[in-house]
């Protein structure tokens, strides 16, 4: 089981995740970012990649696509907040992106 980010973790885990346009969610202890694709295919194409690895690490993010755009919210729910898999996911999903 995963376990909550550390203050120090955080530094080191969602820096470069902020850097690459993540940002927290306003009230609660989560990521957010919207991917924009050419069309609706590439997004769900990309949505499709993207979750067989959600599936691969048991660890699914909450997402909505409208037609060539998809926003992401990470959090892991088990803890009640950030953990290392969403930085691992998020990292993911920008290399698939």
């Amino acid at each position: 089981m995963s376990e909550r980010l550390s203050e120090e973790a955080r530094k080191s885990l969602l820096t470069p995740l902020f850097e690459s346009g993540w940002e927290m969610v306003e009230g609660r202890d989560a990521l957010t970012k919207t991917f924009k694709f050419n069309n609706f295919v590439d997004a769900f194409g990309w949505m499709t990649r993207a979750a067989f690895w959600a599936e691969k690490w048991n660890h699914h993010p909450e997402w909505k696509n409208v037609y060539n755009s998809v926003e992401v919210v990470l959090t892991t729910h088990d803890v009640g907040g950030l953990s290392a898999l969403d930085a691992k996911l998020a990292r993911k999903m920008d290399g698939l992106a």
